[in-house]
């Protein structure tokens, strides 16, 4: 698949909330046309961010009483709620994508392009992924407690290293309009998630310790070094324009928070 023009906009570090916000924004201008009707028909936007302080993500249906909201705010990591669904996820330290386009194609078909052009940029970054080949029973696995964490389960085409999950993705559609926006971490933070859960039951919390630890794997883990925002920056834009056969161009946040 191909698109006429691909615009890249990087935000930085921000807060969660807003974060949430900019991301079901960009959404509504494809939903309603503004994005399109400003930069042409059959164009998509990928943006890159991350997040200050760090927050904890639920799935846009996931019961809030999962997260131990008080050791959250001593901690000083913030909760907030993605337009997409999934589990619970926190940012730490992590390099964070967001693509949106209008398209007629799948959602599964966008969902394997996009992480192939994260793989050709980890890649170019000497590390080399592989797409999830399997899809788990979702209904059963969430009706386990173990199941509060996104990042314990790989979804199809999802990308691995060596059998272990490294980006992690929810994707929601309106009509024709799509967003997709995952998580790649750059260090092995994210797995102090566990310490934020409500669920005092020890053996729940040793199980998902335990998936964290051995079905997910961290940049810095493969690399040995902590790889910076910047670098990631330029590996996807890098990438982006390897497979794209549409005209690239680089958007400022002020040029888009006009059209909202």
């Amino acid at each position: 698949m191909s698109f006429s023009r691909v615009y890249i906009v990087s935000t930085g570090s921000r807060t969660g909330a807003w974060n949430m916000f900019f991301d079901t924004a960009l959404l509504r201008l494809f939903v309603e046309g503004a994005f399109q009707e400003r930069y042409g028909r059959n164009a998509a936007l990928w943006r890159f961010y991350t997040w200050d302080p760090a927050a904890v993500s639920l799935g846009h249906g996931q019961f809030s009483g999962e997260i131990d909201k008080k050791r959250c705010r001593q901690e000083k990591i913030d909760i907030v709620r993605r337009p997409t669904g999934g589990r619970a996820v926190l940012h730490a330290d992590e390099f964070t994508y967001s693509f949106f386009a209008e398209t007629l194609e799948t959602n599964a078909a966008i969902y394997a392009m996009v992480h192939d052009v994260i793989r050709l940029a980890l890649r170019r970054l000497g590390v080399e992924t592989e797409f999830c080949r399997s899809t788990p029973d979702m209904r059963r696995r969430y009706s386990t407690a173990e199941s509060v964490s996104c990042f314990t389960a790989s979804a199809r085409n999802e990308l691995q290293a060596g059998g272990r999950k490294l980006v992690g993705s929810a994707q929601r559609r309106s009509g024709s309009a799509l967003l997709q926006h995952g998580s790649l971490p750059l260090s092995g933070n994210y797995r102090m998630l566990t310490g934020l859960l409500a669920n005092g039951n020890p053996e729940v919390l040793s199980a998902v310790a335990d998936r964290l630890e051995r079905k997910t794997v961290s940049l810095a883990d493969l690399t040995g070094s902590a790889l910076s925002y910047d670098t990631l920056l330029d590996a996807m834009c890098r990438a982006i324009a390897e497979s794209t056969c549409g005209a690239i161009r680089y958007l400022s946040e002020k040029e888009l928070t006009a059209l909202l």
